[in-house]
C-alpha cells in the first residue's frame, strides 16, 4: 500500500509539471492514465482544472487511493513539456523504479535550457524584432531591446518574491512604460508607441489562450474556460499598466 502510495505521488509530481508547464488539461489527464496504467493500476480516474488536478486509482487488490494538488503558478515551458512527454512515452514502453523515476523528476525540474544571459538577449532580440516590424526605427528597436532586458528583469525579480501573478503583469507593463518614456526623452528612441510594442508582444499571453481554446474543444469545458477567464484578465492587467504611464505622461504634459 505505502509503495503503490509513492507511485500515485510520482506520477501526479509528473502531470502536475506537466500542467504547470502550460500543457493542456486532455494531454495531462491522458498521461497519469497512461503512467497508472503501467505501473498496474486497475482503474484511473482524473480531474484537471487550471487549479487543481485530483486523482483516484484502484489497485489489484481493490485498495483505493486518492491524491489532490493546488496548482498556484503557471510558466509556460515547452522544453520541459518535451521531457515529461519523452519520460512518460519510456516509462508506458518499459516502467522504470520509484527511485528511477523520482530522480529523473528532480532532473527535468531543477534543469535550465539556457542560462540567464541568453534568457536576455532573447528578450533584448525579440523587443527589437517585433520593434521594427511594427513600424520602429533602429534607434527604436535599440530602446525596446533595452527594455525587454529590464522586463526580463523585473519578472525574475517578482518571481523570486512570489509575487502574486496580475499584480506581476501590471508591475512589468507599467515598467516597460515609463523605461519606453524614458528612453524617448533622452534620445535613445524616437518613437513610444513602436518600443512599447515590442515589449507588449513578451507579456501577451498567447499559449494560454490558446491551450484554453484547445481544453474547450476537447471537451474540457470549464478548464477551458478558465483558463480563457485569465487570459482575459492578464490582458487587462496589460493594458492597466501601460494605461497609468500614458495618463502620467498626459499629465505632466499639462
Amino acid at each position: 500500500m505505502e509503495q503503490n502510495s509513492q507511485m500515485l505521488s510520482l506520477i501526479l509530481d509528473l502531470g502536475e509539471m506537466l500542467l504547470v508547464s502550460g500543457a493542456e488539461v486532455n494531454r495531462v489527464e491522458d498521461t497519469i492514465k497512461r503512467l497508472a496504467f503501467a505501473y498496474g493500476f486497475q482503474r484511473t480516474d482524473v480531474f484537471t482544472i487550471t487549479s487543481s488536478i485530483v486523482v483516484t486509482v484502484r489497485d489489484a487488490s481493490n485498495q483505493t487511493l486518492t491524491e489532490t494538488r493546488r496548482i498556484l503558478s503557471y510558466e509556460t515551458d515547452m522544453h520541459k513539456i518535451d521531457q515529461l512527454n519523452s519520460l512518460s512515452r519510456q516509462i508506458c514502453h518499459a516502467p522504470i523504479s520509484p527511485e528511477s523515476l523520482q530522480q529523473k523528476l528532480q532532473q527535468i525540474r531543477q534543469g535550465t535550457p539556457y542560462c540567464r544571459l541568453i534568457q536576455f538577449l532573447d528578450y533584448a532580440m525579440i523587443s527589437a524584432v517585433f520593434s521594427l516590424f511594427f513600424g520602429g526605427n533602429l534607434q527604436d528597436a535599440f530602446a525596446a531591446a533595452l527594455c525587454g532586458c529590464l522586463l526580463k528583469l523585473v519578472l525574475d525579480a517578482g518571481k523570486s518574491i512570489q509575487l502574486q501573478s496580475l499584480v506581476l503583469t501590471v508591475l512589468c507593463s507599467f515598467a516597460v512604460a515609463a523605461a519606453a518614456q524614458c528612453c524617448v526623452l533622452v534620445g535613445i528612441g524616437s518613437n513610444f508607441d513602436q518600443i512599447v510594442i515590442g515589449n507588449i508582444m513578451l507579456l501577451i499571453p498567447g499559449v494560454s489562450f490558446t491551450v484554453s481554446l484547445r481544453d474547450m474543444i476537447s471537451g474540457d469545458t470549464i478548464s477551458g474556460l478558465l483558463g480563457f477567464a485569465e487570459a482575459i484578465l492578464k490582458a487587462l492587467a496589460i493594458a492597466m499598466g501601460f494605461a497609468i504611464v500614458i495618463l502620467l505622461m498626459k499629465g505632466g504634459a499639462r
